[in-house]
């Protein structure tokens, strides 16, 4: 049996895990707490090695780079930006078509703390990017790590190349390691499967089918329509191929582990093994798990329209435009951990004249859901990253 495993691919055994977690929540709902620890050290170990690996690959990247060499990084923010508001559109048709009333009788949440406005969501990731380089490594600012690793590998350009061939080699060897973490991926989300199935509380979810169906149909309509027209616009050539292989070997990996930090491991593994250029893949992916949030503009979009729509408030057609553009702007301020969206929907609601105390009752319910509204969302949002940056240098390969 450890023979024929051995033999399968990584996706085959976390599908295999994913089988595996599901019997045994089913079967076996009190052994799931004892699982819960695989799940935790997986995603402890994708988080650990992430930030350390964007700043040596980043700073590797930019100080052996060649003049003349295309980094595609323009083309990707260009996707990067229009996958949101696009996301935040489709949200806007979604929840004009299939409209949702919310139950607001929730206390509100008085331990968040959600911005105050979007000048404060802009000014944070601003201050971001002139972090210390040891606490922005430290608490994972990705923002800040890129600030540092650029500006680093641009003062390396002109280094020895003596220089130039250790940071490589330092490379390699985060590479190694986290190939070797990843390897663990179907034992961690054999775990979280396990704890997720048997604590979701599905039968809670069940007054709340409509909003979810909302949420996640528009988010597969984004990962399955928008993003592939995205990529076949900039690829010229059948997206789907791409599409589904990003969603599988990503997009599976960041449902369960509800982090889009900790899944860029994952991100840049997939990248390198499908070819994509260093030096675009090490910036883009780590800033696209910042910024690139089209999981998060429709989770802002939806739930703020399903308030407004519950409180009774008449929205013309250009107000829903403007509050796909705040979504969008909004979105690049979700931190990427579970849940980081759901507090910046304050801000959307503010331009409906909604009271903080409300829209943190909405922020509860989103926390209610957020088992499958998060965990679609991640996917969505993490797959996006290297789709985009794949399908941009693919585009670059054939051009030369």
């Amino acid at each position: 049996m450890f023979s024929v495993l051995s033999r399968l691919s990584l996706v085959s055994k976390i599908i295999i895990a994913i089988i595996l977690g599901i019997g045994v929540a089913l079967l076996f709902p009190n052994v799931t707490p004892y699982l819960s620890l695989l799940g935790e050290l997986f995603i402890k170990a994708l988080k650990s090695v992430a930030p350390i690996l964007v700043f040596v690959l980043v700073l590797s990247s930019i100080a052996n780079f060649q003049v003349g060499q295309n980094s595609n990084l323009k083309p990707v923010m260009v996707l990067y930006v229009a996958g949101m508001l696009l996301a935040a559109f489709s949200a806007v048709i979604a929840s004009i078509v299939f409209p949702s009333q919310l139950f607001l009788h929730l206390a509100a949440q008085s331990d968040l703390q959600a911005p105050g406005s979007l000048a404060e969501i802009l000014k944070n990731l601003l201050l971001s990017f002139i972090a210390n380089p040891v606490q922005a490594i430290s608490e994972a600012n990705f923002i800040g790590i890129l600030a540092w690793a650029i500006g680093l590998g641009l003062a390396l350009r002109h280094s020895s190349d003596t220089t130039k061939q250790v940071l490589t080699d330092v490379a390699d060897a985060v590479n190694k390691i986290i190939h070797t973490v990843i390897s663990f991926a179907p034992i961690g989300i054999f775990g979280l499967v396990a704890v997720t199935f048997a604590s979701a509380g599905f039968a809670t979810l069940a007054s709340y089918a409509h909003l979810l169906m909302v949420l996640i149909g528009t988010m597969l309509f984004v990962a399955l329509v928008i993003n592939p027209i995205l990529v076949a616009i900039t690829m010229r050539a059948n997206p789907y191929p791409l599409v589904f292989k990003c969603l599988r070997e990503s997009g599976i990996t960041a449902f369960f582990t509800r982090s889009s930090a900790a899944n860029i491991p994952v991100n840049l593994d997939l990248a390198q093994r499908l070819g994509v250029n260093e030096a675009t893949a090490g910036v883009s992916i780590p800033l696209g798990a910042t910024i690139n949030m089209a999981g998060a503009a429709v989770t802002i979009t939806v739930l703020t329209l399903a308030a407004v729509n519950t409180l009774g408030i008449h929205v013309d057609l250009s107000t829903m435009l403007i509050l796909s553009i705040v979504a969008a702007v909004s979105a690049c301020g979700a931190s990427g951990v579970a849940g980081g969206s759901l507090l910046l929907i304050p801000v959307a609601c503010s331009l409906f004249g909604i009271s903080s105390e409300v829209a943190m009752q909405v922020v509860a319910i989103g926390m209610i859901i957020s088992v499958l509204q998060d965990s679609t969302e991640t996917a969505l949002n993490s797959s996006t990253d290297v789709l985009f940056t794949a399908a941009v240098d693919f585009r670059n390969r054939e051009n030369q």
